[in-house]
């Protein structure tokens, strides 16, 4: 399978991040805390290079709770503080304004010596498509700011928003880079609907998912889909019996593969199979 996706307009966004990133004072690079790895642009470092950065792992009322504890004491013991952030209910976004608020400590003490009582801290919100940063924008402002949308590429161009006395930020396109070399990561993205499923096979994804769900989650996907067993099974065999027991057949018996195809992606990105993290620290 040859995933690949880099519109245009992500090429115009490579160019946006590196002509702005002079006006601001701290990335916010948002991650999808169910895939750390894949939904990381390593391109992101490149442009951004030694400005003072915040990484946030968003969705996380998502992903498994115990392997996101392994990631975060991964970070801690590489020196870094790593934000879990609900996007939804809000958890997280505190502890987001205080790093910030560190972060700046010393040019905030400047300003305030030189009479400026109330320089807002200018950040750059930075990430991979559909990785929530308009809902985020949202919640950390408290109210509807930014355009937000269920698939990606919903924001297409730079836009400044004033969230509080605090802090300034400037939204950005979603962007991903031009070649995806690991195949793990370019279905990470596609399951996760970081590619947009109108350029991909919903059903070989589908079937990969479910692949992937009965070796790392074999008892949530047998709960959800009602399956028996997994045992000697393909993602397309689990797939076929999951749209059976769903009762997505078609005339003559047949099984419906596109809808019970997108009813799988849908409840896998819903959070209806359960609280799932496809990658770990460990690789496994």
């Amino acid at each position: 399978m040859n995933i690949q996706w880099f519109p245009g307009h992500m090429a115009k966004t490579r160019k946006l991040l590196a002509e702005n990133l002079k006006l601001v004072d701290v990335v916010i690079e948002l991650l999808d805390a169910r895939i750390p790895l894949s939904s990381k642009n390593p391109e992101i470092d490149l442009i951004v290079g030694s400005k003072r950065r915040i990484a946030a792992l968003n969705k996380a009322d998502l992903a498994d709770e115990k392997i996101s504890r392994e990631w975060a004491r991964l970070y801690n013991s590489k020196g870094y503080t790593v934000i879990f952030i609900d996007s939804i209910k809000g958890t997280g976004i505190n502890q987001l304004k205080s790093n910030l608020r560190d972060l700046m400590k010393d040019k905030l003490e400047r300003d305030r010596l030189k009479g400026r009582l109330f320089t807002p801290i200018r950040t750059m919100v930075v990430g991979i498509p559909n990785v929530g940063k308009s809902s985020f924008i949202n919640k950390i402002a408290g109210k509807a700011s930014a355009i937000t949308g269920d698939k990606p590429g919903v924001t297409r161009g730079k836009q400044w928003i004033r969230l509080n006395e605090e802090i300034d930020m400037l939204d950005t396109p979603g962007i991903l880079w031009p070649k995806f070399d690991d195949e793990n990561v370019a279905l990470n993205l596609a399951f996760t609907g970081a590619i947009k499923d109108e350029i991909i096979d919903t059903t070989e994804i589908a079937a990969s998912l479910m692949e992937r769900l009965a070796k790392i989650y074999p008892a949530k996907l047998m709960e959800r889909f009602k399956l028996v067993t997994l045992e000697k099974q393909t993602g397309d065999m689990l797939l076929r019996t999951a749209g059976k027991n769903r009762g997505c057949i078609v005339t003559g018996g047949e099984i419906d593969l596109q809808r019970i195809s997108v009813i799988v992606l849908d409840e896998f990105r819903g959070g209806k199979i359960g609280r799932i993290t496809l990658e770990r620290p460990d690789g496994r």
